[in-house]
């Protein structure tokens, strides 16, 4: 039963973990469509966003 348990948990948290990255992605893929000007203005750099990677995935 125990093993059965962790198996969930495990499945679990790899999901959460893969959607927090999809998350991630699409949000840098968001902010990499803003001007330069508004990007710094909010504490960020494209630099830094193209690094992290990102996509925009359209609903």
């Amino acid at each position: 039963m125990a093993q059965a348990r962790g198996f969930f948990r495990n499945a679990l948290n790899a999901l959460v973990e893969a959607r927090m990255r999809q998350a991630s992605q699409y949000v840098n893929g968001a902010l990499l469509m803003l001007d330069d000007e508004t990007l710094k203005a909010n504490g960020h750099s494209r630099a830094e966003l193209k690094k992290r990677g990102g996509g925009y995935y359209p609903l």
